[in-house]
């Protein structure tokens, strides 16, 4: 079932995409304002609570129907799963942002790579030049395909619609709450960082590892081992010191915004960033998808089986 779902999901997203603009997206956001109005005290048992029922108990809903229809028949639940991994997952926004970028940079035209990046990473970019714009490109390419595709998949496939609810939902609290001013909010955010943190762990490392197998294996590892710990995010860095090593682009570096320099370290090794590495970027998570693809195959081909 859980193949079956995420061909269907993946053919819906390429011939009918959500828009930038989820509904469920933005129904889920009015809702954790409403939970944080109500129980933000500041206090990390406030947050707790607040986690619980903005995440594990929608969670909790889907999981109860689908598992309903599953026991009336699994040919009732596939469209109700198909559905659910429909509103979460995310593909073709992810290739479709990267070549807009990368055909501004291929006709020279900073300012609307500039835009387009901008608009997509939510940070200004005005003093960026354009293999900046690419360097930045492709980390966020890399990241949103983990965080939008693989991450979700992972929990779908061990947890079904609601592990997929479960990991999204989770994730975007991590992001809300989690970057919280502390003087303000206390410890409210934490624990929805953390635990998110600790879902994401296996993820990011079945992304990294999946990079490195479709891309240069060698210098992924390498890159993996020797630069994820130096990122900021060092889960990310995981997903972005592979990406870049199997892809053999530089990434990273220092970048300035308005008047502040922003120290990040190098990623990757090999050549400078620019519109031809963002496409390949997308081919390989698009790699990366059909072997994840494949596995799952593998895996379902040997529960009929076994059953």
């Amino acid at each position: 079932m859980i193949f079956l779902a995420l061909i269907a999901v993946l053919l819906l997203e390429y011939f009918r995409p959500l828009d930038v603009r989820n509904p469920s997206a933005l129904l889920f956001t009015r809702y954790a304002n409403h939970l944080e109005r109500h129980f933000n005290a500041g206090e990390r048992a406030h947050g707790r609570v607040a986690w619980l029922l903005g995440a594990l108990l929608p969670a909790i809903v889907v999981g109860i129907f689908y598992g309903v229809l599953y026991r009336f028949s699994p040919l009732l639940a596939l469209p109700f799963g198909v559905a659910v991994l429909y509103a979460v997952l995310s593909l073709k926004q992810i290739g479709v942002q990267a070549e807009h970028i990368a055909a501004a940079l291929r006709s020279a035209d900073l300012g609307e790579a500039r835009r387009q990046l901008a608009q997509w990473q939510e940070r200004p970019t005005d003093d960026f030049e354009s293999a900046e714009i690419a360097r930045v490109g492709i980390e966020q390419t890399l990241a949103c395909a983990h965080k939008n595709l693989f991450g979700i998949i992972a929990w779908f496939a061990v947890l079904g619609p609601a592990g997929a609810v479960l990991y999204r939902l989770s994730q975007l609290l991590a992001l809300k709450w989690g970057a919280l001013d502390e003087q303000e909010a206390g410890q409210f955010g934490q624990f929805a960082a953390q635990i998110f943190e600790l879902m994401d762990w296996v993820p990011l490392r079945l992304t990294a590892v999946s990079f490195a197998i479709v891309g240069d294996f060698e210098d992924a590892v390498y890159c993996w081992r020797t630069q994820a710990s130096l990122w900021v995010q060092q889960g990310i860095g995981i997903v972005l010191a592979s990406g870049a090593g199997a892809l053999g682009v530089k990434l990273g570096e220092p970048l300035r915004y308005g008047a502040n320099l922003e120290y990040r370290p190098e990623l990757g090794l090999g050549d400078e960033a620019d519109a031809d590495y963002l496409d390949s970027a997308v081919s390989l998570i698009w790699r990366a998808l059909v072997l994840w693809l494949v596995l799952l195959l593998l895996l379902t081909i040997v529960g009929w089986a076994g059953g």
